[in-house]
């Protein structure tokens, strides 16, 4: 691991979806409800959540591919507005990352959250499962008017945080987050474990380092920031 033992890291900024929370349950069951509702057959839960980090648009056009769904095109907006109504009914923090994250709390390494996915849904999924008060930053796909994979979203939840881009570690499992973590000029791991549809491949996207599940996640990282072996 060249790069954690090259670089001085003290803070952390992980993607949400996929890397951090498993929204999977509520994202597919709000894509297969509206399939239902609409005549489609709906999609295997296995293949839509492949597809949850692409977002609405992602989920959208896996379970409706003969209709062009757009950003706030009349499909785009069903969706959003029936996912707002069950943002954290079945979403959850995956298996050891609470965990990781009070380590680093307890040591008084700062953590963080940039996403793509909006406010509206962002601030009340961490509201429920109390994350919010938590998180040194959160940086939502409009807070600024680039999103990842621009850098700017990254630059900005460092400004937020008080920390240096130089000496944090950006996760997420897609490769427009590691693409934006090294724009930032941040130290990256790939999150193998996360939504990724079977075309991607982790290693092609040119992280520091891939984590291929939470235990591998939560030593690279502490033993990054000096907590771990």
């Amino acid at each position: 691991m060249a790069f954690l033992d090259e670089r001085h890291i003290n803070a952390v900024l992980f993607d949400l979806d996929g890397t951090l929370v498993d929204t999977a349950p509520d994202m597919v069951a709000v894509l297969q409800a509206m399939q239902r509702d609409h005549g489609v057959k709906p999609i295997a839960y296995k293949r839509a959540r492949l597809n949850v980090s692409n977002g609405a648009l992602g989920l959208l056009r896996a379970g409706f591919p003969d209709i062009r769904a757009e950003f706030n095109s009349p499909l785009h907006v069903e969706y959003l507005e029936r996912y707002e109504q069950r943002v954290c009914q079945d979403s959850v923090v995956f298996d050891g990352l609470d965990a990781l994250l009070r380590r680093l709390e307890d040591a008084g390494c700062p953590w963080g959250i940039v996403t793509n996915k909006p406010e509206r849904l962002t601030a009340p999924l961490l509201d429920a499962l109390n994350l919010a008060h938590r998180s040194a930053c959160t940086v939502s796909g409009d807070t600024l008017p680039q999103r990842k994979p621009d850098a700017a979203p990254m630059l900005h939840a460092c400004q937020l945080a008080g920390i240096l881009p130089a000496e944090t570690i950006c996760i997420g499992d897609a490769e427009r987050d590691i693409q934006a973590g090294q724009g930032a000029g941040m130290a990256t791991i790939a999150a193998a474990y996360g939504y990724i549809t079977d075309d991607d491949n982790p290693q092609r996207w040119g992280a520091d380092r891939i984590a291929v599940d939470t235990v591998d996640l939560a030593q690279m990282v502490l033993k990054a920031v000096n907590l771990g072996p």
